[in-house]
C-alpha cells in the first residue's frame, strides 16, 4: 500500500506540475508553447520529469550583526526574511535534499509565522529552541516536521572557537540529509510556481528594504545587468558569506502584511494567511500586485494587478516581509 501511495503521489506531482507549465500566462513575456520539465522548487530545466519531489529543509538563520558573516545563504533556493524582536530580520532558508552546502547558520530559534512558510513545502524545520508560541504550535499543528537542536543535537554543531553562544550553532547539507532517516521523508504534493528563463528588460531597478531609519539591517538588492541578477548589498558593499561568496537572487519579492508586537520581549505576530500588497522584482523591472496564501499550508503565490499569476525567473528567490509596501524604495 505504501508503494502504491508513493507511485500515486509521484504521478499527481508530475501531472500537476506539467499542467501548470502548459498553461502559463504573463504580461510581456513569451512563454514556450511546448511543455517543459522543470524543477518545481527552482524552475531549473530538467531532461525528464521528477519522479518525486526532493525533501526540503527549512533552516532558521539569524541576522544580528554579532553573527556576521553568515553561512550557506548563498546556496538556498528560497529565503524569506522577516522581523523578530527589536525589528531585527531573521531568515528561513530553504534547501533541497542533496545540496552540497558545508555550513549553514548560525541556526537560531523558531517563531510561529515561519512554520507556515516551512509547512507549505513539507519542509523539515531546523531550529534551536523557539518562542513558547512556536514550540506549542509545532506540537499542536501536526504538520511541522521538527528538527530541534535541543533534542537532536547530532545534526548540528557548535563553533566554540570562533563564535560565542547563541551565535555559534551550525548545520550542513550532509547532516540535514542524515536527519531524514530519523525524522522521515515528506511526500507532499506542492502547487509549484510558474517559471521562465529570465531575460533583461532594459530597466535597472534596485529595491532597498528599509527595516528602520538608518538601520544596519537595511539592505539593497543591486541589479546587475550583465548577470540579470540581484546582489545583496549592505551600505556600499556586497554582502559576503563566511565562504566569501556573494548572495544573489533571480527574483526579489516584497510582501506587506500585518505585523504586531505581542509581548514585553518584543516578539512579533505576522499574518501569513490571506492576501496583501506585493512587488516582484525580476529582470531589472518590477511587477506590482498581490500575494495570496489561502491557508497556512498552501503555497504563497504572487499575482499581478490583472489577477494573473506572476511567472518567476528560474533560480533563487528572496522574499522580504514588511509591515507596509512603502518600506521598499528604489
Amino acid at each position: 500500500m505504501a508503494f502504491l501511495t508513493l507511485v500515486a503521489s509521484a504521478f499527481f506531482l508530475h501531472r500537476s506540475f506539467n499542467a501548470q507549465n502548459n498553461s502559463l500566462a504573463v504580461i510581456d513575456q513569451q512563454i514556450p508553447s511546448t511543455v517543459e520539465n522543470r524543477n518545481p522548487l527552482t524552475g531549473a530545466k530538467l531532461a525528464a520529469p521528477l519522479v518525486e519531489l526532493p525533501q526540503v529543509f527549512a533552516v532558521m538563520v539569524e541576522n544580528s550583526y554579532e553573527a556576521w558573516p553568515l553561512s550557506g545563504l548563498d546556496q538556498a533556493f528560497l529565503v524569506i526574511e522577516a522581523p523578530v524582536e527589536g525589528n531585527i530580520p531573521r531568515f528561513i532558508s530553504f534547501f533541497e535534499q542533496g545540496t552540497d552546502v558545508k555550513k549553514i547558520g548560525p541556526v537560531r530559534s523558531a517563531r510561529p509565522y515561519y512554520l507556515d512558510w516551512a509547512d507549505e513545502l513539507g519542509a523539515i524545520y531546523a531550529h534551536v529552541g523557539g518562542s513558547p508560541e512556536a514550540l506549542d504550535l509545532i506540537k499542536a499543528n501536526g504538520t511541522t516536521k521538527d528538527l530541534n537542536q535541543f533534542f537532536q543535537s547530532e545534526y548540528f554543531w557548535r563553533d566554540e572557537v570562533n563564535r560565542f553562544a547563541p551565535h555559534n550553532v551550525y548545520t550542513s547539507g550532509a547532516l540535514l540529509d542524515d536527519a531524514v532517516k530519523e525524522v522521515g521523508k515528506t511526500v507532499k504534493i506542492i502547487d509549484p510556481w510558474q517559471f521562465k528563463d529570465g531575460v533583461p528588460s532594459g530597466e535597472r531597478l534596485s529595491p532597498k528594504i528599509n527595516w528602520a531609519s538608518g538601520s544596519v539591517y537595511d539592505v539593497i538588492w543591486e541589479y546587475a545587468t550583465d548577470k540579470n541578477l540581484y546582489i545583496r548589498m549592505s551600505g556600499w558593499s556586497d554582502v559576503k558569506t563566511s565562504s566569501g561568496s556573494t548572495i544573489e537572487a533571480n527574483n526579489v519579492a516584497v510582501i506587506a502584511s500585518d505585523i504586531t508586537v505581542v509581548d514585553a520581549t518584543g516578539r512579533r505576530h505576522i499574518r501569513t494567511v490571506g492576501q496583501g500588497d506585493a512587488i516582484v522584482y525580476e529582470n531589472g523591472t518590477k511587477i506590482v500586485g498581490t500575494w495570496k496564501k489561502p491557508t497556512r499550508t498552501d503555497r504563497l503565490k504572487f499575482f499581478d494587478q490583472a489577477g494573473k499569476e506572476i511567472v518567476m525567473n528560474a533560480g533563487k528567490t528572496w522574499i522580504e516581509v514588511v509591515p507596509d509596501i512603502t518600506a521598499v524604495t528604489e
